[in-house]
């Protein structure tokens, strides 16, 4: 599959984005929903911030007091040598039956004539400003339809990981329309058109327990209530998703079916992108699914940042020369592109009775 990689990348680093405030850095510009707008490519970043300046001694955890009329930043500071404190993961402090994050996130736009260079906004498009998003927003998807923008989100808080919708027409003023998943959930992707009367949804529960990780479906008549859920892709053991899995990029209409690529972990070669075929009229129907993964961490920069082993995509573009542009996160720290023709992609697809490259 002749998947090529942007000789620019990193396209965005931590370092091309301001801080929300002086005592505060960025660490992390990473996993972006991409739409095109007008004759822009426009990225919707995740922008992972830390405290700056923290003592060798401290641990400083961020977080968003959203019990007033404004969202303010608050500051939890734990000495580094708490007993029981684990930092196993540099993404998280666990400490006395609770978990903390290193970092608060917010989405920040980014916009490009051609699809490489990018002009970052100083401000945020979207803030943790709700109970529900005190220690960030994360991951977000845009998806297109009928003229408006919607927006997924990932919605961290004490009260666990959750699922948030706004939306737009101008990537000005946007609107919240609250969660419309509640706790354990992420990795939300809409579909871009009605299919019959319904809305459809890609998201990822999680488990306690009983079952495993997977990939769901659900319906809406509106958006906003969703049901008729059922499980469409689960972990394979033994192949690149054995581990853990989740929706990456807003589904892609051709003439075979939707095609739409997600993530998965092994143990081996860490977070990696796939692909795998939807029917178009009855999307529970999987017609193909890769075998091998579309994408695995080889880069420096895939291989080496914030979260080792790591690219997870959010958004790809599609354009009029059938080449499908990936924007992913790297090593939870960088923005890349990769891209590939979109027949290249439907070809390494396995499905023994069609041929879509004869097509």
């Amino acid at each position: 599959m002749n998947l090529q990689r942007a000789a620019a990348n990193p396209l965005i680093r931590p370092h091309d984005v301001r801080p929300t405030r002086p005592d505060m850095e960025v660490i992390g510009a990473f996993n972006p929903a991409a739409t095109r707008f007008g004759d822009e490519t426009l990225l919707l970043l995740r922008v992972a911030e830390a405290v700056r300046d923290v003592p060798d001694s401290e641990l400083a955890v961020p977080m968003v007091d959203c019990r007033g009329d404004e969202a303010v930043l608050r500051v939890e500071r734990i000495l580094r040598d708490t007993p029981h404190l684990d930092l196993s993961d540099t993404r998280m402090i666990r400490f006395r039956d609770r978990l903390l994050l290193t970092s608060l996130s917010h989405l920040r736009l980014a916009r490009s004539r051609d699809g490489i260079h990018f002009t970052i906004e100083d401000v945020p498009a979207l803030y943790p400003r709700h109970r529900y998003e005190e220690y960030g927003i994360e991951d977000p998807r845009i998806t297109c339809i009928e003229g408006t923008y919607f927006i997924t989100y990932t919605a961290v808080s004490r009260w666990g990981i959750a699922v948030g919708l706004a939306s737009t027409t101008d990537f000005i003023t946007y609107h919240r329309h609250g969660l419309i998943f509640g706790p354990e959930n992420k990795d939300v992707v809409l579909f871009p058109a009605r299919i019959g009367d319904r809305f459809f949804v890609l998201h990822r529960p999680s488990v306690i327990g009983l079952g495993e990780l997977q990939i769901w479906l659900a319906s809406s008549p509106d958006l906003y209530h969703w049901g008729r859920h059922t499980p469409l892709l689960s972990r394979r053991h033994g192949y690149w998703d054995a581990l853990r899995i989740g929706a990456g990029d807003v589904p892609v209409r051709t003439e075979h079916g939707w095609l739409t690529l997600y993530h998965g972990v092994n143990a081996e070669q860490g977070y990696c992108l796939g692909a795998a075929l939807l029917d178009l009229h009855h999307p529970s129907r999987i017609i193909a699914r890769s075998v091998e993964p579309v994408m695995i961490p080889e880069a420096k920069y895939e291989c080496s940042g914030f979260f080792d082993n790591v690219v997870f995509t959010c958004g790809s573009v599609l354009d009029d020369a059938g080449m499908l542009h990936i924007y992913y996160g790297a090593a939870d720290a960088f923005t890349c592109r990769a891209s590939v023709p979109v027949d290249d992609m439907l070809a390494m697809l396995e499905c023994p009775r069609r041929n879509f490259s004869a097509a």
